[in-house]
C-alpha cells in the first residue's frame, strides 16, 4: 500500500506527540505559575480532535444552571453581542490567508482542519430574538452580509461596530432594527497583510469615545521576519468619531478577546501565546492592558523570559516586558473573555467567563470549555472553576469548541461555538 509524503509526516508527528505532559496536571495556572525549561523538538506534539455531532448530548454546566442550544445550523459563529433590546448579534465567519512556511505549517494545517467545522463561513451577521422572553430565540435572522470575516462586535453612539479581518466598519443602528439599513461604513483600514492571525477583537470605552482592536502577529516568533509584524500583535485605540489611531499597548502574540471591567473601566484581554517551546509553554494569559505596556513578545514571554528563537535580541525590551495579570494554561487557545455581574449567582458574581477553544499541539488536550477566572478587589484571585464542559468528550470524542462568550444583562452567559455552529445560552434555574 503506498502512503502520501503528507500522511508519512502526519504519522512522524502523531508519533512525537506521545512525548510531552499529561493534561491539565502539567499546567501552570494563576496569577504566579512556576514555568517550566523549554522543550524544542523537530515538530510539536500535535493531537487531532476527532469531531461529532453533539446528538442528543449538550455541554454540561454547574448544578443550578441550565444550558440551551439558542441557535443552530450557524455558518462559523465567533463572537456574540447583546444588544440593548435583548437581541444577539452573531459575527459568522473564516479568514487568514498566510502562506505555509514550513513542513510544520503544512502538518499543523492538516491537523488543525480536521479538529474545525467543514461549513463554510457565514461573513454575515445574523440577528437572534426571543421576542416573549421566554428563552426560546424564535426568530433568526440576517442582519448583514457580504463582510470580510467579521468577528469583534461592539455597539455605542447608535452604531454597531464590526471587526472584520481588513477594516473596522459601522452600521447606523436603532433600537429594534432586524436587518441593517445599508451597507456598513469604513471607520479606518486594520492591518491584514498574511493574516496569519486574522482575527480582529474589539471592545469600546464606557463613553464610546474609543473602541480597541487586537491585532495578532503574523508569525508564531517572526520567522517570517520583523517588516511584516508592523502594526501586529498590539491593541490600538480608534477614535469612535474620525477613525485615527495609535498603538495602546504592545508585545501581545494574539489578542484574541478584548472587555472592560465594568467597576474599573479597566481594558482586559485574553491572549494566545507561542508554539514550539514544548507542551507547557508558553501560557496563554488573561490580563489588563496598560497603555503603553509592552507584554514581552517576540523577545520575551511571561516577562523576562527570554525567547532565543526572536532575532535580533532586544535586551531592554525584554526588561520593560510587563508579567501577565493570570496564567490560563499553555495551548488552551482562549478566544472570549467577559465580565460577570451578580444576575449570575454568588459563585459567579465577581470575575470572567473565559472561552478556551481547545489545543491542538499537545498530546494530552486541554481547554475545549468555559472556565470562570474569579476575582477580588478588581484583580484575579484563586483557581478557576470549570463552568460549561463536555464539548471534549471523555471517548476523546470533539462535540464543539467555545469562542466568544458574552454575559447577558438578563444573567445568561451566551457562547458561540464555532465547531457544532451553534449558540448556546446557560442560565440560572430559577
Amino acid at each position: 500500500m503506498k502512503h502520501s509524503g503528507a500522511l508519512t509526516v502526519l504519522s512522524m508527528s502523531l508519533f512525537l506527540s506521545a512525548c510531552g505532559g499529561d493534561g491539565e496536571s502539567t499546567q501552570a495556572r494563576g496569577p504566579d505559575p512556576k514555568l517550566p525549561e523549554p522543550q524544542r523538538t523537530l515538530l510539536p506534539s500535535m493531537k487531532i480532535a476527532e469531531p461529532v455531532a453533539w446528538g442528543d448530548q449538550k455541554p454540561t454546566v454547574p448544578e443550578g444552571f441550565s444550558i440551551t442550544a439558542i441557535a443552530t445550523d450557524l455558518r462559523i459563529p465567533r463572537q456574540t453581542l447583546v444588544l440593548p433590546n435583548g437581541d444577539i448579534l452573531v459575527a459568522e465567519g473564516r479568514g487568514g490567508s498566510a502562506a505555509k512556511l514550513k513542513p510544520k505549517d503544512v502538518i499543523a494545517s492538516v491537523i488543525k482542519a480536521k479538529g474545525n467545522t467543514q461549513v463554510k463561513g457565514g461573513n454575515r451577521l445574523t440577528l437572534l430574538r426571543d421576542a416573549d422572553g421566554d428563552g426560546n430565540y424564535e426568530l433568526k435572522t440576517l442582519f448583514a452580509e457580504d463582510l470580510n470575516a467579521p468577528y469583534g462586535l461592539a455597539f455605542a453612539n447608535g452604531k454597531l461596530y464590526v471587526a472584520n479581518q481588513d477594516a473596522l466598519v459601522s452600521f447606523d443602528y436603532q433600537d429594534g432594527q432586524t436587518k441593517a439599513s445599508g451597507a456598513p461604513t469604513k471607520l479606518t483600514d486594520l492591518p491584514s497583510q498574511i493574516n496569519h492571525h486574522w482575527t480582529k477583537a474589539l471592545t469600546i470605552s464606557p463613553d464610546g469615545r474609543y473602541l480597541y482592536v487586537g491585532i495578532g502577529s503574523n508569525s508564531n516568533v517572526t520567522e517570517r521576519g520583523m517588516e511584516v509584524e508592523i502594526d501586529r500583535a498590539m491593541v490600538w485605540q480608534i477614535d469612535a468619531e474620525t477613525g485615527a489611531h495609535k498603538p495602546y499597548a504592545t508585545g501581545l502574540r494574539n489578542p484574541t478577546a478584548l472587555t472592560i471591567q465594568p467597576e474599573t473601566g479597566k481594558l482586559w484581554t485574553v491572549v494566545n501565546e507561542r508554539d514550539e517551546l514544548g507542551p507547557d509553554l508558553v501560557p496563554d494569559y488573561l490580563t489588563s492592558v496598560k497603555e503603553g505596556g509592552f507584554y514581552g513578545w517576540p523577545y520575551s514571554y511571561w516577562g523576562q523570559n527570554v525567547d532565543p528563537r526572536a532575532q535580533p535580541q532586544n535586551p531592554e525590551k525584554v526588561a520593560s516586558a510587563i508579567k501577565p495579570d493570570y496564567s490560563l494554561g499553555s495551548h488552551v487557545a482562549a478566544l472570549g473573555v467577559d465580565f460577570s455581574i451578580p444576575a449570575m449567582g454568588d459563585k459567579f458574581a465577581n470575575g470572567v467567563f473565559v472561552g478556551e477553544h481547545g489545543s491542538w499541539n499537545r498530546p494530552n488536550p486541554v481547554g475545549y470549555k468555559v472556565i470562570f477566572v474569579p476575582f477580588n478587589n478588581g484583580s484575579p484571585a484563586g483557581e478557576p472553576v470549570d463552568f460549561a464542559t463536555g464539548f471534549r468528550g471523555a471517548d476523546g470524542k470533539t462535540r464543539g469548541r467555545p469562542v466568544g462568550v458574552t454575559v447577558d444583562p438578563k444573567g445568561a452567559l451566551i457562547i458561540a461555538d464555532d465547531l457544532a455552529n451553534t449558540v448556546w445560552r446557560v442560565t440560572r434555574n430559577r
